[in-house]
């Protein structure tokens, strides 16, 4: 989808490409009025055969297949709406100039503007999983409190993130660093297609700055890994079986003081035949940290099928897939000068308070986009 840089009104017409609506329903199949409406009808004639209720699993994968298109389909007519009342409004200006209601336009005009980036970021979200909520874990790297900190202040910009998208997020189990900052966090963040735009975060995050706690003011390299696994619903099996698991307790740590659980509340449960180990502390019982940690348990066995299940499909294909996880994604640089710059896309942004207060969105639908124009080519 082309983009224009700035839309004047009332000289052209509100939207990013004279022709949106071609480029928005063929842009690398993205979206299809007509096929999804075809495709809408078939579900709900599926739903409504004799029976078809009898197997619950199938008939709840049919049915939220059912309403998510239903959902796209109607925002997808009232965007077309909105546009079409935007290129009414322009052309009344343009007969009767007036200074006000231009004002009023220029400002719809970037409204439906950001609405088709995120209408657009969204059908770039098409895998199995994209949909589902995500758990974000952030991991420091070598530099001690340096690395530490450099991951809570990346908390902080995903927290924000969050926020800004309407997500709800709850920190699952944090490790805090000896003098500041995290040795290691989990967040559980939970949205529609959370999963889905987090996953081009995954890899390592490298920060260059002159250290707050160099006394000598040196300029420091930090890194920090960041992984995304799907949070796995309900109707979604993941067999554990008991003896397959073992849980230890522990006391929580904390600031100290009263701060400091006087219980053994804290879980650790580590899964034996994987070695996978995942831990919560920040319920207040260990019933509520043994629930926490077990929804995180059965989310990393899943991620891990899904992995395994690519490796099986890349060696059948003949090709080697880049690992993103632990390779360098993304570069911020406070000092000598402020950039922030991703490794895959080139995309630069040099406000860096900007994108530590959560903004992001640029990376990402870099991402998404090419990711789905190299899916294009391809097909």
């Amino acid at each position: 989808m082309p983009r224009q840089e700035k839309i004047t009104c009332p000289a052209t017409f509100p939207t990013r490409s004279a022709n949106w609506r071609k480029d928005f329903t063929s842009y690398g199949g993205v979206f299809d009025p007509v096929r999804t409406q075809a495709e809408i009808t078939e579900l709900e004639r599926k739903l409504a055969e004799e029976g078809a209720w009898n197997n619950h699993v199938e008939a709840n994968k049919i049915n939220a297949r059912f309403e998510r298109l239903r959902e796209e389909l109607a925002i997808f007519k009232s965007m077309e709406k909105k546009l079409d009342d935007l290129k009414g409004f322009v052309h009344l200006i343009a007969e009767s100039p007036d200074a006000s209601l231009e004002a009023e336009c220029q400002r719809e005009i970037g409204e439906a503007a950001r609405e088709i980036d995120r209408l657009e970021v969204t059908y770039f979200l098409d895998g199995p999983y994209d949909r589902l909520g995500a758990f974000l874990s952030i991991h420091s790297g070598a530099g001690g409190t340096e690395a530490q900190d450099w991951a809570q202040m990346l908390l902080r910009m995903y927290l924000r993130w969050a926020e800004d998208h309407g997500f709800t997020t709850e920190i699952v189990d944090s490790t805090p660093g000896e003098e500041a900052g995290l040795k290691s966090v989990t967040v559980q963040i939970d949205g529609s297609h959370a999963y889905g735009l987090l996953v081009p975060e995954k890899g390592v995050h490298r920060l260059v700055r002159i250290s707050p706690f160099d006394s000598n003011k040196r300029r420091h390299t930090s890194f920090a890994s960041v992984d995304v696994i799907p949070r796995i619903e309900e109707e979604i099996k993941v067999d554990i079986k008991d003896d397959d698991i073992r849980v230890d307790t522990f006391r929580a740590s904390g600031a100290g003081g009263q701060l400091v659980n006087k219980t053994s509340s804290a879980v650790r449960i580590t899964h034996l035949p994987t070695g996978i180990v995942v831990q919560c502390q920040n319920e207040r019982s260990q019933h509520q940290n043994r629930a926490s940690a077990m929804a995180v348990l059965r989310s990393k066995l899943f991620d891990l099928g899904i992995q395994k299940q690519e490796e099986r499909l890349d060696k059948i294909r003949g090709e080697r897939k880049a690992v993103e996880f632990g390779s360098q994604i993304r570069s911020y640089v406070f000092m000598p000068y402020t950039q922030v710059k991703d490794l895959r896309t080139g995309l630069e942004i040099n406000d860096v308070p900007k994108v530590m207060d959560g903004g992001i969105d640029p990376f990402i639908t870099n991402f998404l986009r090419q990711r789905a124009r190299k899916k294009r080519d391809k097909a």
